[in-house]
């Protein structure tokens, strides 16, 4: 782990908060997967990307949070993937939650490069 120059680092390796964006995805992302697997959907391949906004002032924690869920996959699955992506943000990931607290969290579906939907979480 690292910091800015400014703030004593040498700008070498990943920030504390972005750890945070870090274990969200890969909370949510493992939830996905395991859904999915039991709702016997197939993917070709699956990724995600998450962005957030902090707050101006200290604390500085994050007020908004985007997470983009892209899958290569049957577009007929497409209600079935969404499903899967709402128990994860509404039910089982517990770092979605903690941060649901303090933050908006927008998850943006993709399959095949097509937008199908995107759903709000959290405060905000």
């Amino acid at each position: 782990m690292d910091s800015a120059p400014e703030a004593g680092g040498e700008n070498q390796g990943i920030r504390p908060m972005e750890t945070v964006l870090v274990g969200l995805g890969g909370c949510t992302g493992m939830d996905v997967v395991s859904i999915l697997n039991k709702m016997r959907v197939s993917f070709a391949a699956f990724d995600m990307e998450i962005f957030g906004k902090r707050a101006a002032d200290h604390p500085k924690v994050y007020e908004h949070i985007t997470i983009r869920y892209r899958f290569n996959a049957d577009r007929a699955d497409a209600e079935k993937i969404v499903r899967a992506v709402n128990l994860s943000q509404d039910k089982y990931c517990s770092v979605s939650a903690m941060l649901a607290k303090s933050a908006r969290i927008d998850a943006e579906i993709y399959i095949n490069d097509e937008a199908i939907t995107s759903v709000s979480h959290g405060v905000g």
